[in-house]
């Protein structure tokens, strides 16, 4: 991997093209990366442009190309502080020189489709979500923030709201990851979207025999509050059920493990091998908060295991209600509760299996790949 402060001329793609992969920021693999990973692989000659890269937590897939971070990568701690530049992170975008580039593919969720393409090269931005900070969400974001940050947004997302509309004028063409989030992009950007979901490795997971599953539920993310895993750790505690949740921060899941009640395991991170063996051993995955897509549900269903569902966002789009799991429509304790006494009494965690592997290979890579190409041809490309 070459990983450098400025913007070269890139090699060709294997066609010839020369493409640039635009990506937020490259500090851990997330959704977001793993469809840069799909990307990086249908252009195995692009470049990589970010504003900031931490190569030791990034897949060997990335690593393997040449990676150019903006302006925003060399200030002080930007590994630790980069959303703290946020401010700073337009004009470092439009700083990026990009000539010569025959093909540009942003992937958006932090600011990624701001650069400045040739023109002659057409730019496709696969949209994970607007910022959600910015819009919908900035309220529930300012809350939980730390006094600088919530002394200085308000001053701030003005302008970037501004930024951020303009900036979408200078994109040939959209593809959100999901209906949800095209409604975001015409609601706040007044631009249509295709719709092609992320590429789930869903040919990682595989169902194990009934007799080999546990008694338990499981929780699989990080523990951040829009995801709130506050609701599922009190109603595991009011239901007394066997419960395990996998993912970190530690500070927070030592902070909710004070309270869980008896049943209840918070397993930190763990590895990939043990997060598949838990998730096809569990009688359903708990999924309550809203996401933009969401790849768990479909990694759960990949494993033979249905889900319990908040029903919104990107869960509507992915699990099936009666078939592949149940759905809760109160983002609450109470609500959740309530879907899980319906699930025990169902008897739908029982004979699934099929329906919920059925429905997880409507979002493997192959499909992702034949949406981005028609995607790509639409805008000329």
């Amino acid at each position: 991997m070459t990983v450098q402060d400025s913007d070269p001329f890139a090699a060709g793609a294997a066609d010839g093209r020369r493409v640039a992969l635009i990506h937020y920021w490259l500090v851990g693999m997330r959704g977001g990366e793993k469809v840069l990973e799909a990307l990086c692989r249908m252009f195995p000659q692009a470049d990589i442009f970010t504003h900031v890269v931490v190569p030791e937590r990034i897949s060997p897939a990335l690593r393997r190309h040449a990676i150019f971070q903006t302006r925003v990568g060399r200030l002080p701690f930007a590994p630790r502080l980069y959303q703290k530049y946020l401010p700073l992170m337009p004009r470092a975008l439009e700083e990026l020189d990009l000539s010569g580039y025959d093909l540009v593919i942003s992937s958006e969720s932090g600011p990624a489709k701001g650069v400045i393409a040739p023109p002659n090269a057409p730019h496709l931005c696969y949209c994970h979500s607007p910022m959600r900070y910015l819009w919908d969400q900035y309220t529930l974001y300012l809350n939980g923030a730390g006094g600088l940050t919530r002394l200085m947004m308000p001053h701030l997302a003005h302008p970037l709201r501004q930024w951020d509309v303009t900036s979408a004028a200078r994109v040939d063409g959209f593809v959100a990851n999901s209906a949800f989030v095209a409604r975001r992009i015409e609601k706040y950007w007044r631009r249509g979207a295709d719709v092609v979901h992320p590429p789930v490795a869903v040919q990682e997971f595989a169902p194990i025999p009934a007799a080999d599953r546990g008694d338990y539920y499981l929780w699989v993310g990080e523990l951040t509050h829009y995801k709130r895993p506050d609701i599922a750790v009190e109603a595991f505690r009011r239901l007394g059920l066997p419960f395990k949740m996998l993912g970190g921060p530690d500070k927070l899941a030592k902070a909710l493990a004070r309270q869980a009640g008896p049943r209840t395991q918070i397993l930190g991170k763990r590895p990939f091998a043990e997060l598949k063996a838990l998730m096809a051993g569990c009688k359903a995955l708990i999924f309550p908060g809203e996401e933009d897509f969401g790849m768990v549900p479909v990694e759960a269903m990949a494993s033979g295991r249905p889900v319990i569902a908040l029903g919104r966002g990107g869960a509507l789009e992915t699990v099936v209600e009666g078939e592949t799991g149940l759905f809760f429509h109160d983002q609450s304790v109470e609500a959740l509760v309530d879907a899980v006494e319906r699930f025990e009494a169902s008897g739908l965690g029982r004979d699934c299996t099929a329906a919920c592997v059925a429905r997880a290979a409507d979002f493997s890579e192959e499909r992702f790949v034949a949406g981005i190409r028609a995607s790509l041809a639409r805008i000329g490309a």
